[in-house]
């Protein structure tokens, strides 16, 4: 067993400092690392290898202790009762946190988890250090909630770029979120986004992405390296070639890009380029079949068209592919789940992200190996680099979390303030043709708010008009939510009525219905449009129209701000909005 500390983690730098070193191509791992580390690779048997290929969910809140439906279910998955078990049969090289899996309850035990899965592994086969990652991109896509800082996602943020030309705040928010993640023992973040979202009908990317111009969204991809990076935090660049045109969610089917050659040489690849370019520890594919890259009908994951030839040839990465979820649709349609892993490999894939079925998964990579169509030199190749990664991260040296960085780290006074500071400049005024913003708040004017009341993500403490309600009204504007069944009706005798709107589909649905109904009141009628900021135009003219790019509590309390005059609007809109708004639009109080 090779001999690893198991006690401390890589402190956190402060969240408002500069990255350790400037963006630039990651530093090769010294000779003898590197040739203690492919030391270990030659020492381990074909399981164990296979094993620090895969990244799997575990169920439950603790590595040895869960609760008895979570071990309930990772016997009736895994043949085994706990997230340790699993990593111990099966040698795994990382594991992936989801809510839905109650690995996220709150940050404290996060750590406790992170450590026990750490000691799982390294009492285990090899002892090699876990990689534990999660999705945790702030805005719309965010597995850990209150007391974690939650911060904007990547449109707001570039709502703010496109209004400064700064990339100072993506840096600042990314590091924040490094830090906290740390402290929590998770050190892969699958964040930045790095597709470039040209189209308003995507149904999976949207606010995930930083916006429409890749020149943008590049600087600010490179940014969020930097700061993740400089905070201990393994960057994963996603979804390549690219997701930002596609109208099929790759969740649940099979999405085909449709740009031309060229067109992905200008409008998709600058991003993962200047990821490259930044040192980007990890780069994700996308499930998405693009035939002018690979005309073979493959999703990316399994093209080795476009892993090994565009991705390490074309654009000159050296560090760890991870494939998407692959128990995701997109994925599975071609190919059956015993395949898709060998494929993967095959393309140039080094990581296998969450399999649905990672015995049939493991085994069969491991019977490929046996057969020889994945040699182990191939399989040692990946190993090596997730190794690399892991040594980069520090995790050889301090695998668990260091004791109190929790309490010292996450969610203190100083990274809420700032994550209020940094959404401040994201809220984007549309349109107020009469006037009518910002709330005389001196006068205490009576509010209605109103409007969707899409699922929660996590950092929202309600509905998005109770949470907007509420902070409207500390913010010196008296404010009541109702649902909006009966907005119309109550709307007499206010001075106003502010209804959230959540991607109002071509057409406009319900949700032009209610706003049409609203505005047949004669009530002045204020939209906020609190994901995608397409909805205006789809939409009947309000008396002024919002952005907030998300609906958590921070992106509520800045609108909120907005709207009473305690702040002024300063965000603009990174995405133009096809026949109403142009890409850099956005309006100021005079």
């Amino acid at each position: 067993m090779v001999a690893v500390t198991a006690s401390g983690a890589a402190s956190a730098a402060p969240a408002g400092a500069g990255p350790r070193r400037a963006p630039g191509p990651r530093p090769p791992t010294p000779s003898a690392d590197r040739d203690r580390l492919r030391g270990l690779v030659a020492e381990m048997s074909p399981a164990e290898l296979v094993g620090q290929l895969f990244v799997s969910r575990a169920y439950g809140h603790s590595a040895t202790d869960p609760e008895p439906a979570d071990a309930e279910r990772n016997t009736a998955l895994f043949g085994v009762r706990t997230a340790a078990d699993l990593v111990a049969r099966y040698h795994l090289g990382g594991v992936i946190y989801f809510a839905w899996a109650h690995n996220t309850r709150d940050p404290q035990q996060i750590a406790a988890l992170s450590g026990g899965l750490q000691r799982a592994a390294l009492a285990s086969g090899a002892g090699i250090p876990l990689l534990l990652s999660t999705d945790q991109e702030h805005g719309a896509v965010a597995r850990i909630g209150k007391p974690a800082t939650l911060l904007p996602g990547a449109m707001a943020l570039g709502a703010r770029h496109a209004a400064t030309g700064s990339t100072r705040e993506a840096l600042r928010a990314a590091r924040i979120a490094g830090a906290e993640l740390a402290a929590m023992g998770i050190r892969q973040d699958y964040a930045p986004v790095a597709d470039v979202n040209v189209n308003p009908a995507n149904p999976v990317i949207g606010v995930r992405s930083f916006g429409s111009d890749p020149h943008a969204v590049a600087e600010l991809v490179a940014a969020q390296v930097a700061g993740y990076q400089g905070a201990g935090v393994a960057a994963t660049a996603k979804h390549f070639p690219g997701h930002g045109d596609t109208e099929t969610d790759s969740h649940v089917g099979l999405p085909v890009m449709r740009h031309t050659r060229a067109e992905w040489e200008e409008l998709d690849e600058p991003p993962f380029r200047a990821a490259v370019e930044a040192g980007v520890d990890a780069v994700m594919t996308a499930h998405i079949v693009f035939p002018a890259l690979d005309p073979s009908g493959d999703p990316a994951t399994l093209s080795r068209p476009i892993v090994t030839g565009i991705l390490r040839e074309r654009l000159g990465f050296e560090g760890v592919v991870v494939t998407d979820a692959l128990d995701m649709a997109g994925v599975r349609q071609k190919y059956g789940d015993d395949r898709v892993p060998v494929l993967a490999l095959r393309a140039g894939c080094d990581q296998l992200l969450n399999p649905p079925d990672l015995p049939l998964a493991h085994r069969s990579v491991l019977a490929a190996v046996e057969s020889g169509e994945l040699t182990r030199a191939r399989i040692e190749e990946s190993v090596l680099r997730i190794l690399e990664l892991k040594e980069r991260r520090g995790l050889f040296a301090q695998a668990l979390p260091a004791a109190g960085a929790v309490d010292a780290v996450v969610g203190t006074a100083a990274h809420l303030a700032a994550a209020d500071e940094i959404t401040a400049g994201t809220t984007t005024l549309l349109a107020d043709p009469d006037g009518l913003l910002p709330f005389d708040a001196a006068s205490s004017p009576r509010l209605l708010v109103t409007g969707a009341d899409p699922a929660s993500p996590t950092g929202t403490s309600g509905p998005p008009a109770e949470v907007l309600a509420r902070e409207l009204t500390a913010a010196g504007c008296p404010a009541t939510a109702v649902p909006a069944g009966g907005a119309a009706a109550s709307a007499a005798g206010h001075a106003a009525v502010v209804v959230c709107t959540y991607n109002v589909p071509e057409g406009g649905g319900p949700q032009r219905t209610l706003v049409e109904e609203l505005v047949a009141t004669g009530v002045p009628v204020v939209a906020v449009a609190i994901r995608n900021p397409y909805d205006g135009a789809r939409l009947p003219a309000c008396a002024a129209e919002l952005a907030t790019y998300s609906w958590t509590d921070v992106a509520m309390r800045a609108a909120a701000r907005v709207l009473a005059g305690a702040a002024r609007p300063s965000g603009r809109l990174p995405v133009p909005v096809p026949g109403r708004y142009p890409r850099g639009h956005g309006l100021t109080y005079g």
